[in-house]
């Protein structure tokens, strides 16, 4: 099924400035395209269409030590309430948080990578309200944390 994510600003990059009316549409675990919503829905009618609040832009590339906590599992749901998709793998040296990164399907690279929107680019997405904080975080094409 092919979902159409859309919110009142989209940002395809951390520093590409934000547009209005546009969208991402996700197939699967990857981005299929980007651009104004009414062309979108046009060339994928029938879609699942999610209109979020806020600012969509790409998942958060987390570059430092992570949050603390109990468990592994609940290090990497911290990590999702913050908008991030991807870790470097620097900060992922305990086999047990690396599995819950694995079973969380976050990206562990081994160097920083700007993330971006792009065709063809896995699908790991954030929505951000006004205040900056985190609404939702799509890891590859699912959601995996929404603020209730």
């Amino acid at each position: 099924m092919l979902t159409l994510h859309t919110a009142p600003l989209l940002r395809t990059a951390p520093d590409a400035p934000p547009t209005a009316g546009s969208a991402v549409a996700v197939r699967d675990d990857r981005i299929v395209a980007v651009g104004p919503l009414a062309e979108l829905t046009g060339t994928y009618a029938g879609a699942r269409v999610r209109r979020w609040p806020g600012t969509l832009g790409p998942g958060l590339l987390h570059d430092a030590p992570l949050p603390a906590a109990d468990t592994p599992r609940e290090r990497v749901h911290a990590l999702l309430r913050r908008g991030v998709t991807a870790v470097l793998a620097r900060q992922v040296a305990d086999p047990a948080l690396r599995a819950a990164m694995d079973r969380g399907d976050l990206r562990v690279l081994p160097a920083a990578v700007p993330p971006a929107l792009v065709p063809g680019g896995r699908a790991d997405l954030a929505v951000f309200d006004a205040d900056g904080a985190c609404l939702v975080t799509v890891v590859a094409g699912r959601i995996a944390h929404r603020r209730a």
